[in-house]
C-alpha cells in the first residue's frame, strides 16, 4: 500500500523551541523540572539555558511527503523512540524533516495491518544534528479499506 513511499522524505521546516511552549508541554506532560521553564535554574545549568523536555518534538512540524495522504482520524500511534545528540535549547531555531523508512503488513486478529515506519530529523541553524526519532503508525484493516476507495 506504500512500498513506493519508502525513502521519500519532506521537505525542512523552520520551527522554534518557544518558551511558552515548552512550558506548556512541560505542564501537560507533569513533568514541572524547573529547568524547562525557570530562567534562572537554566542559567545555572551545564547548559547555560533552559531545555525542550525529551518528547517535545512531537509538537513540530516536519512537513509533508509528497504522495503520503494518510487520514486524519483511525490511525494507531505505535512505537517512537528518540536519539539526542544533545537537548534542545529553548529560543532557538530547528530545522525538521520526516523520511519514509519502511511499510510492512501483517495479518492480525482484525485483519491485515499495515506497518508504517517514519523516522523525523531535527537540526540546527548549520545543519547538525541534534535529533532524531522513529515512529510506527499502524493502520488497522478498517482504514486500509478506506484508503484503497
Amino acid at each position: 500500500m506504500f512500498k513506493e513511499q519508502i525513502g521519500k522524505q519532506s521537505n525542512k521546516v523552520k520551527n522554534v523551541v518557544e518558551r511558552g511552549a515548552v512550558k506548556r508541554f512541560a505542564k501537560a506532560i507533569g513533568d514541572l523540572h524547573p529547568i524547562y521553564f525557570d530562567e534562572e535554574t537554566g542559567r545555572k545549568s551545564r547548559y547555560q539555558t533552559n531545555i525542550a523536555p525529551p518528547t517535545f518534538p512531537m509538537t513540530f512540524d516536519y512537513g509533508d511527503i509528497a504522495g503520503l495522504n494518510l487520514p486524519n482520524e483511525g490511525l494507531i500511534h505505535g512505537e517512537q523512540t528518540f536519539h539526542y545528540e544533545r537537548p534542545l535549547r529553548v529560543g532557538e531555531e530547528i530545522f525538521c524533516y520526516s523520511r519514509v523508512k519502511n511499510y510492512f503488513e501483517k495479518k492480525g486478529n482484525f485483519g491485515e495491518m499495515g506497518f508504517l515506519i517514519l523516522e523525523s530529523f531535527g537540526e540546527d541553524t548549520e545543519g547538525g544534528l541534534i535529533f532524531s526519532s522513529t515512529s510506527t503508525v499502524v493502520i488497522s484493516e478498517a482504514v486500509r479499506k478506506v484508503l484503497v476507495k
